[in-house]
């Protein structure tokens, strides 16, 4: 039975969950787990091991699937507990350190503002593109990360070699820059010798082996496993090579290569015959007769240590360095005993398959699910290969997938050998050693009850100074029962002593070079500056690489990377068009937030709607209502209720069923407030005779509308129609409205909205949830001019009261503001800008500045929060109302730090809950607007600039408070809480806005 979790938006590096997944895996109630983040590419490593389950294919790649396997119902009360440690136990080690780590390549550049390498470790179907920009920051980049396509490793090599930069893999697993250890990587000491590698592990060996003759290393370059495939072309290779040329400390080249292809190996071989340091080379596969000109050419990676570090010495060159290995004393196994190689490093059993095929006459090597050598029986293993690594950590880290191979082995008659690695170093297991011995015990006692002989042969590759140890690993293997060896050359030579088959070497001589040479290009600026100075790396990806790196003199930025745009591939190829065209809409952007900062809102009238919006004097029944557009059919209850109460206040019937009738009929016209410069709250709905607020932004010269706030209880806006709620809006009619205008006509130039707004977001409100202080403010103002008015007094009193017992009144007020703010921004402007949000109960609709009146939509949410006693979230409707443009303009949710005392009423935790709020929020918008300062919020301004580009990049949505209204009509407000602005439509507008630049989004 499959268990499903997904945590959302809870992105986890790879090998870390590997890890957690083996520690589930763990559990006795377990049948089998797998916990991966939401890719494609990991969906479909959970169906081919039946895990897909129909909520882990609905996962985003931004969210973590947990899928277990068990026959027990209550699995996961163990199951999530101990991931919730797991996890806790990453950020604790995280927190203890006092590097601030970056979510963006922006972030990333200015904390480390002189970066020069951006090391990667992240999936690869995002590699390219992320890979792309570092090189475009003038970074090199060591690509740690795999499965990159070929034709993105050509492309992205060469415009590092254009741009005079290093292109370090994909899929180059160690690398040392200036001394300093990086990846999976040992610590060698520092020296003369220069490394060019397409191998990981050949670096490993090489430079582990060239330490331990007491040589050192000041730079060992990977390139990727590719580079010298004849697509590739050794751009790379060539590159590092021309680099250690020129680079002074570097006394000796030394060049490791995997099999390459041959016309790319000779074009290699020709460049290093033109430069003037000494080389050594060699390309795995060949067994070379002799050194050829400058380069001397090896057999096996010990020998190419061998002989750079007698040339870092300036000592002979010597014809053979083939160190016969004693016998065991143990006797000669039989001809029908075979060896197996378990090998975590796929340089080093290459190594090994190809000096057992030349012992042996065997078929020569493969590359065939995961063997090297695949003959009579004779097996190498690279368990590094995909086949094994899918969705698993690398044997390196991870002992199970050899654990599991040496028990399969142990049961096999004809296994005599088992040859093995243990690779030390950073990024490695802490303890492979004795991770590894228990099994290899295991294995041993199943031999010996069968009546075998079962020999373990191995090599360690590491020095002294890794996290590890390398004469204590060596140590604890031998007092094992463990053949240990110096090499992997010399492992693979007593694994066939064992055999009774021993092997030798030829002595090479120099011949000389009778090929062309070429002339050598520059190095460029950058390149040189890499190799003479401590790296300074953005570190894109897994933390734990920071370690060797800043334990050794480096300097790094830690890049908390998740997946662009959620990993949606659409709008990465959007996002990744639009950053050519950063300049311009920098630009746009600029020009439409000046506007919304400097707009200049004053309250001025207060009128019948019919008299401001034309279209409601027209000869057709108009209703205006929040949102989108949307028909009489579509709409939810509380809307079609404001309709019929609305139709009921106009007198256009005369009950229920006569309104219900009217607006069935298709006589009434439905059109957006947002059409025509107005708002209203929820439903919206605004007919002709009801008074709204005239808001002047004197900045553009344009007005905004808004319906007055009928108080609390049953109420219009919330889809109540009944005789109370008319008559409410008849007293709003002709006492509330009138009279409000009449004093305004006492005023000079209106009342500043700026200044009221200022004043009340520092005593707490944030104008949407919370009006209290704006409405207090604003019965401040507008009392003594009441007073002054003509209007009987008792109206008077009747107004100042509902005034000052109606908490929400300046809520209408700031909707109106909000939209007289927005709609001098949207004009004659461009940019992506959200210059509106808005929601029916049915689409959340959202404008832009490009694309001006054009709606881009998506189904809305429904929010969550609290409920009245005798309500759940079975009863809410779904999100409604244009009051969402509180929002829009920064306020609201946005600026939930300012209203602590409403925190908890919208479902938010404290205060702590409403400064996260409005941290998250700042990080889709473009700056702060500093009209309105939050004291709570170290003083900076409101947030300021919604950009559709952040919303779709980080997939954070804006967050909206609002009031929940019952989904029946005529019941009315039920709760109050929060919600989320749907992504669709953010993502629908970036879409057309690309389009508007002439960008193909297929």
């Amino acid at each position: 039975m499959l268990h499903t979790v997904i945590m959302k938006n809870n992105y986890q590096d790879s090998i870390n969950l590997m890890l957690l997944t083996n520690t589930i895996n763990a559990f006795s109630e377990v049948n089998m787990s797998q916990i991966m983040m939401g890719t494609d590419a990991n969906k479909d490593i959970l169906k081919n091991t039946n895990l897909l389950s129909p909520e882990a294919e609905t996962a985003s790649p931004n969210d973590m699937m947990i899928v277990v396997d068990s026959d027990e119902e209550e699995v996961m009360d163990r199951v999530l507990p101990a991931i919730d440690v797991f996890l806790d136990d990453l950020s604790a080690k995280d927190s203890g350190k006092e590097q601030q780590a970056a979510t963006s390549w922006k972030e990333a550049l200015e904390i480390l503002p002189d970066a020069n390498v951006a090391l990667f470790s992240i999936p690869g179907e995002y590699g390219a593109a992320e890979m792309e920009k570092a090189l475009k920051n003038d970074l090199h980049v060591f690509s740690f990360t795999d499965n990159v396509a070929i034709e993105d490793e050509i492309r992205l090599k060469k415009l590092a070699h254009e741009k005079g930069l290093l292109m370090m893999g994909p899929d180059c697993g160690t690398g040392i820059i200036s001394s300093i250890p990086i990846a999976f990587t040992n610590v060698v000491s520092p020296g003369n010798i220069g490394v060019v590698g397409a191998s990981g592990t050949g670096i490993q060996e090489v430079t582990t082996i060239i330490d331990r003759l007491g040589g050192g290393v000041v730079h060992a370059i990977g390139t990727g496993g590719r580079d010298l495939s004849d697509k590739v072309g050794a751009i790379t290779v060539k590159d590092a090579i021309v680099a250690l040329e020129n680079h002074e400390p570097t006394d000796v080249i030394c060049v490791i290569s995997k099999p390459p292809a041959k016309e790319v190996r000779d074009e290699v071989v020709q460049l290093l015959q033109s430069i003037t340091k000494p080389v050594v080379a060699i390309f795995l596969g060949e067994k070379p007769k002799a050194h050829e000109g400058k380069v001397y050419l090896a057999h096996t990676l010990e020998e190419a240590a061998q002989i750079a570090v007698d040339l870092a010495n300036d000592e002979t060159v010597k014809k053979n360095y083939f160190e016969a290995v004693e016998k065991p004393n143990v006797p000669t196994l039989a001809t029908d005993k075979v060896v197996k190689g378990l090998y975590s490093g796929g340089t080093l059993a290459a190594e090994a398959g190809m000096m057992i095929s030349e012992a042996l006459n065997l078929e020569g090597l493969v590359k065939k699910e995961g063997y090297i050598l695949h003959s009579n029986g004779y097996d190498v293993i690279d368990l590094g290969d995909d086949i094994y690594t899918q969705g698993k950590p690398h044997p390196m880290i991870d002992p199970e997938v050899r654990i599991q191979k040496i028990q399969e082995y142990a049961q096999d008659k004809n296994t005599g050998i088992i040859l093995f690695d243990v690779v030390l170093g950073y990024g490695a297991h802490d303890d492979m050693v004795g991770a590894l011995l228990p099994a290899i015990e295991e294995a041993r006692a199943i031999a010996k009850e069968d009546h075998r002989e079962l020999y373990f042969v191995s090599t360690v590759c590491g020095t002294t100074k890794d996290p590890q140890n390398y004469d204590e690993s060596v140590r604890r293997l031998k007092e094992a029962g463990v053949l240990v060896a110096e090499s992997n050359a010399k492992a693979v030579q007593t694994a066939l002593l064992l055999k009774g088959i021993e092997i030798s070497e030829n002595e090479k001589t120099v011949l000389p070079y009778n090929g062309k040479t070429v002339d050598v290009p520059s190095v460029s600026e950058k390149v040189m500056e890499l190799l003479s100075t401590k790296p300074r790396i953005i570190n894109v990806g897994l933390q734990s690489f920071n370690e060797s790196i800043l334990q050794y003199g480096g300097e790094t930025a830690q890049f908390n990377w998740r997946p662009r745009a959620g990993g949606n591939k659409k709008m990465i190829k959007i996002l990744d068009a639009l950053d050519a065209y950063e300049e311009k809409i920098s630009k746009d952007n600029q020009v439409v937030t000046d506007k919304m900062k400097n707009a200049q809102p004053f309250l001025t009238d207060v009128v019948p709607a019919k008299s401001v919006i034309p279209e409601l004097n027209e000869a057709q029944k108009t209703l205006l209502h929040a949102g989108p557009p949307i028909t009489w059919k579509e709409m939810t209850g509380p809307m079609q209720g404001s309709c019929i109460g609305a139709v009921l206040f106009e007198r256009w019937a005369n009950n229920e069923q006569e309104a219900i009738r009217l607006l069935e009929s298709g006589e009434v016209r439905f059109m957006p407030c947002h059409h025509v410069q107005a708002v209203g709250p929820m439903g919206g709905i605004t007919s002709a005779n009801m008074p709204v607020f005239v808001v002047e932004n004197r900045l553009d010269g344009n007005q905004a509308y808004c319906i007055l706030n009928e108080g609390i209880g049953k109420v219009l806006r919330f889809g109540a129609y009944s005789q109370e709620v008319i008559d409410r809006l008849d007293w709003i009619k002709d006492v509330l409205g009138p009279t409000i205008a009449e004093a305004l006509k006492l005023t000079e130039e209106g009342i500043n909205l700026n200044v009221l707004i200022a004043r009340s977001i520092t005593m707490g409100d944030e104008f949407h949830q919370r009006n209290i202080a704006a409405s207090l403010n604003f019965l401040k103002e507008i009392s003594p001019l009441i007073i002054q008015t003509k209007i009987d007094e008792s109206k008077k009193y009747e107004v100042i009261k509902f005034l000052a017992d109606t908490d929400q009144f300046f809520l209408n007020i700031m909707m109106a503001t909000g939209k007289a703010i927005v709609d001098g921004a949207r004009k004659e402007t461009n940019g992506t800008v959200v210059t509106t949000m808005t929601r029916n109960g049915v689409n959340f609709g959202v404008r832009i500045a490009e694309t001006g009146d054009d709606w881009h939509t998506a189904p809305v949410n429904t929010p969550k929060g609290l409920y009245f006693t005798g309500f759940t979230e079975e009863d809410g409707n779904p999100d409604i109302g244009d009051s969402a443009i509180t929002e829009t303009v920064g306020v609201g949710a946005m600026a939930m730090v300012a209203a602590p005392g409403v925190t908890r009423f919208v479902g938010a935790g404290g205060f702590e809950d409403a400064l996260e709020t409005s941290n998250e929020m700042a990080k889709i918008c473009l700056g702060h607007n500093s009209t309105f300062s939050i004291p709570t919020w170290d003083f900076q301004g409101t947030c300021l600039g919604i950009d559709i580009r952040k919303v779709v990049e980080t997939g954070i949505t804006p967050i909206i408070n609002t009031g929940i209204a019952h989904k029946q009509a005529g019941v009315g407000q039920v709760g109050a809480g929060t919600v989320r602005a749907p992504l669709g439509c953010f993502e629908n507008a970036l879409e057309a806005y690309a389009k508007k630049l002439g960008i193909q989004v297929d």
